[in-house]
This record gives C-alpha cells, sequence and structure tokens, in this order.
C-alpha cells in the first residue's frame, strides 16, 4: 500500500466514501504525496510524452499562432503570455522562440500555472533569462489582456461521475471492500440537482472542475481581452461511459491500484466547455481535430525546412514526429486529441478554426 492509499483508506474509514473529483485530487495534487508533487513524469523515462517533447514544431506552431492572436488584439505591451500545467517548460521555450522570430523587439512576460515542485524546478532550467514568473493559480495572475496556453492541462482537471438509477443519477464513488481494499460504488440517495437524460446504468462525467475554470477564462477575457487555447484528448459527442484512466510507464493502469503513483486522466468533454464558455459571455472557437489545426498552421512546410538542413536520420525523425502528431489512427494524436480557443466575444476568427 503507497503512503497515499494508506492516508485514503483512513480517510474512508472515518468519514465515508469520497467522489471521484476529492479521489482524482488527492492522488495528484496531495500536498505531499500527489503524483505531480513528487516527480517529473514525463519522457521516455517517465510514464507519458506529450506533443511538445515529440517535436519542436508543435511549440513552434503554438508560438506562430500566438504572434498572430497577438496581433489580432491590437498589440499589448507587453504580450502577457501564460501556460497552465507547462510540464517541463518546453513548449513555451519554443514558443517564445518563434514570437521572437515572428516579431522582432516583442517584449513578452510569460507567466506559468505550476503546482509541482518538482516540474517547476525544471521549468526554472528549461526557462531560465526569459524573466518568467511563476504562479500556484489562476488567483495572482497578472491583470490586462493575455494569451493562454493549456496542452494537456484539463484532462487531468478532477471530475464528478454518476450512474443512472431507477430513481435518478447516483455519485459514484471510491470505498474500501471487505478486505480493505479500494472499490467503486455509489451513493445510496440519487442527486436531485443533476436532471439530465440517460439510460439506466449510464455513466455521466461532469467536469466540474474543468467548467470553473472556463468559466473564470471566459469571463477574464469579456472584461480584459485575450484568448486561451487548450489542445486535449476528449470527444465531441456528449456519450455515456467511463473514461477515467490510470497511466505508469506509457501503459494503462488500474485507477485505484496504487495512489498517488500513477497520472490519473480522463476524455474532455469539449462540448461542456464550449458551452460553458458561451454562456459566460464568450466567443468558443472549435474545437477541431489537433491534426487539422497544426497542418492548417504550416506543419509540414515548417518539417519541409527543418528536413532541408537535416541528416537522414534526422529526416526521419521529423517525419515520425508529424505523423505521430498528426495522424487520426490509433498510433497517432491527430483526431483523438483536439483543439479549442476561447476569446472575448469580439476577437476573431482565429488562425487554424473555421469561422462560425
Amino acid at each position: 500500500m503507497t503512503p497515499l492509499a494508506a492516508e485514503i483508506a483512513a480517510l474512508i474509514r472515518q468519514n465515508g466514501p469520497i467522489g471521484i473529483d476529492r479521489y482524482m485530487a488527492l492522488c495528484l495534487g496531495h500536498p505531499v504525496h500527489g503524483y505531480y508533487r513528487t516527480r517529473d513524469p514525463l519522457g521516455a523515462r517517465g510514464d507519458f510524452t506529450t506533443a511538445p517533447e515529440i517535436s519542436q514544431m508543435f511549440g513552434e506552431l503554438i508560438g506562430a499562432w500566438t504572434a498572430y492572436v497577438h496581433e489580432l488584439m491590437g498589440r499589448p505591451d507587453p504580450l502577457v503570455l501564460i501556460e497552465l500545467g507547462p510540464g517541463r517548460g518546453t513548449l513555451m521555450a519554443d514558443a517564445l522562440r518563434a514570437l521572437r522570430a515572428a516579431a522582432s523587439g516583442l517584449r513578452v512576460a510569460p507567466h506559468l500555472v505550476e503546482t509541482s515542485p518538482v516540474l517547476r524546478a525544471v521549468q526554472e532550467r528549461t526557462l531560465a533569462g526569459t524573466g518568467a514568473r511563476w504562479h500556484d493559480g489562476l488567483e495572482s495572475l497578472p491583470e490586462g489582456p493575455a494569451i493562454i496556453l493549456a496542452n494537456e492541462f484539463f484532462d487531468c482537471l478532477p471530475v464528478l461521475q454518476f450512474v443512472r438509477g431507477t430513481a435518478g443519477w447516483h455519485a459514484r464513488q471510491v470505498g474500501l471492500d471487505a478486505q480493505g481494499g479500494f472499490t467503486f460504488g455509489l451513493a445510496p440517495e440519487p442527486t436531485p440537482s443533476l436532471d439530465a437524460d440517460g439510460p439506466e446504468g449510464g455513466l455521466l462525467s461532469v467536469p466540474s472542475a474543468g467548467l470553473a475554470v472556463i468559466r473564470a477564462l471566459a469571463q477574464r477575457f469579456c472584461t480584459m481581452g485575450g484568448a486561451l487555447l487548450m489542445l486535449d484528448y476528449g470527444h465531441v459527442r456528449p456519450g455515456f461511459g467511463d473514461t477515467l484512466q490510470a497511466m505508469t510507464r506509457h501503459g494503462f493502469t488500474d485507477p485505484l491500484a496504487a495512489p498517488g503513483e500513477a497520472d490519473l486522466t480522463h476524455h474532455v468533454d469539449f462540448t461542456a466547455l464550449s458551452k460553458a464558455a458561451a454562456s459566460a459571455g464568450a466567443r468558443a472557437h472549435g474545437p477541431v481535430d489537433q491534426g487539422d489545426f497544426l497542418l492548417s498552421l504550416g506543419l509540414r512546410q515548417r518539417a519541409e525546412r527543418l528536413k532541408a538542413r537535416a541528416t537522414a536520420a534526422q529526416a526521419a525523425e521529423i517525419d515520425a514526429a508529424v505523423a505521430r502528431l498528426t495522424d487520426p489512427g490509433r498510433t497517432g494524436m491527430g483526431s483523438l486529441f483536439k483543439g479549442l480557443a476561447v476569446s472575448g466575444p469580439d476577437l476573431g476568427p482565429l488562425p487554424g478554426f473555421p469561422n462560425p
């Protein structure tokens, strides 16, 4: 039993089963034993690999996108560029390099929202000399117009889950079985505030934390201006089914097996986030498949320029990266991953997204 498992088990014995949202929050963000508080999970020696780590082209194209949107915003000086969940700082570093190439003399103020001390230390080394500043949450971010980036951030925000019974929707919980191990169960009474159609036995996920973040950012853009670009994996057609998953050493594992030792994520509900942004008065752009988004920004052209001065081995790696980022099949990120932008109501259209 992991140290966090022992602590969660004691909590359940004392207070009863806990919701999926609290279980996720403890597994990922516990101040001592949380997954993201104790390790660098990225790369071949970690548990998973994100798009910025696959190729510099990903971050460079995001930087070019940022430069274009900065022009649409009227060139606020400096450009406040914020990243949520910035990993190793690779995306921000590549985007800043592309921004400098696109707009000589542009002043950029990078801000990073990061709660992991391990990852923050890595980011400080990656972004040394850029003037970057770090924040524990949205509350301390500077006011004013800003462009906000979020790559694989919303998929790890806690969700609520419900299962439809004969009398309504029952909250899905984590409790203890007769042997003291973790098990999924349901609250005995339905949740009266949840009114949704669905088949009996159907499982419904509500991205409670993600909706709160989107609403806060949408309100910010409506009053201060700016835009969010998020890229993540998920779906655009609401449905029923469990997408909660755990990953360790680049493979899937039981979400209940080793709390604090595996990454817990879920498929992002892009439709729900888009509707939440619009209901807060902002403008939603997309979602679009990641492959289509990157190709529309010029990924193939950028790849050809890099290959022109590359060795044969390097050219093969570039081609493999393009395929990994854009292939719609099971081995690629092109279709499962999607892009969504949220902006103030007067900003748009945005590059990479079709006109509404």
